[in-house]
């Protein structure tokens, strides 16, 4: 599998474009602007990929700006959890807050759970329930390419925020030690922020998890 990031918007959140074979996937539409989109447009046209699904790995605000836009130009809903469906329906709402627009994504196309797969080429997702950040914040896991699609579950150095709707720093701690840790140091990790680490470097150096152990 290869990985075309993408910083978008005022909250500089990574849009993915993951492809195989002539396939892709498109994770976190958060292109805000019209460059923005155009950039992910033109890189699935200039290497000749065929779009075949749609994904969020959660529906904060900052995550889903070019849903509308994405949804309409490859003919298909984005696919999530159903726990942020709520959040995703509130997408206006949450713009207000933040003082910024968006175009009201459609209703998801489909909902994903612990162990779903997505495929395309000849990659399989697997996908990890991984709350704390969001209630239904989910991470796509390619095995044999030894990387994880994480959202804002792990950053470098940093982890993600709980202070917002439904947050849970125990919840999202729990994720990252029963979930995340266990897929193995040399595991490439693609956050929702800020650039590319594994899951070693993390394990041994990220203040947030050196020392800590989730209650049993």
């Amino acid at each position: 599998m290869q990985i075309r990031s993408f910083t978008c918007n005022p909250f500089q959140t990574n849009c993915y474009v993951c492809h195989d074979e002539g396939e892709a996937v498109l994770v976190d539409p958060s292109c805000s602007t019209d460059e923005e989109k155009a950039a992910v447009e033109r890189f699935v046209s200039e290497n000749g990929l065929t779009m075949r699904h749609l994904l969020l790995t959660h529906a904060h605000i900052d995550h889903i700006f070019g849903c509308r836009h994405f949804a309409d130009l490859y003919g298909m809903g984005f696919q999530m959890h159903r726990a942020d469906r709520p959040m995703l329906l509130a997408a206006e709402e949450q713009a207000r807050l933040f003082g910024v627009d968006v175009e009201q994504p459609p209703e998801p196309q489909g909902f994903l759970d612990e162990d779903d797969t997505v495929t395309f080429g000849g990659v399989t997702l697997r996908v990890l329930h991984t709350p704390g950040h969001s209630p239904g914040s989910i991470s796509f896991f390619d095995e044999p390419a030894r990387s994880v699609l994480a959202g804002d579950v792990l950053f470098q150095r940093s982890i993600g925020r709980t202070d917002l709707w439904q947050g849970s720093l125990p919840q999202l701690m729990e994720s990252i030690f029963r979930k995340l840790i266990p897929l193995g140091d040399d595991v490439d990790v693609h956050p929702g922020h800020g650039p590319a680490t594994t899951i070693g470097e993390e394990r041994r150096s990220n203040p947030f998890l050196t020392g800590q152990e989730p209650a049993s």
